[in-house]
């Protein structure tokens, strides 16, 4: 007859045991619970936040101060990114590429009647 004892404790593995930085990541996780976004990312592409031309409007081509708001929704576009929220960063990059469209459409108008109407005016004059 081969009775067999039940183990209470199961047979030690081979596995090393977890080390510091696991059970660390394990604790904040508990600590802080699972991300909360609203939609996981499901491409791997990417969201441009148009930083770089928001700053050239903002410097130079700031008409209506829609350079500085472009610029403003740029970096909100740039946190949500990094958060991991896809949907927010690309409306956010939305409302500042089309802010950055006005903002140098109206720039280069602006340049234009700066640089036309004082050829006007002396051309009136003369």
């Amino acid at each position: 007859m081969n009775h067999t004892v039940p183990a209470f404790f199961p047979p030690a593995s081979t596995k090393s045991p977890p080390n510091y930085e696991m059970l660390k990541e394990e604790h904040e996780v508990d600590m802080l619970g699972a991300p909360h976004n609203p939609a996981p990312p499901t491409s791997t592409t990417s969201v441009p936040d148009h930083v770089v031309l928001s700053l050239f409007n903002t410097l130079f081509m700031n008409s209506c101060c829609l350079g500085f708001i472009a610029f403003a929704y740029s970096v909100k576009s740039r946190d949500r990114k990094m958060v991991g929220d896809l949907t927010g960063a690309q409306a956010y990059a939305s409302t500042a590429k089309c802010l950055n469209i006005w903002a140098l459409i109206l720039g280069i108008i602006m340049t234009i009647l700066l640089i036309i109407i004082p050829i006007l005016i002396l051309q009136v004059y003369q």
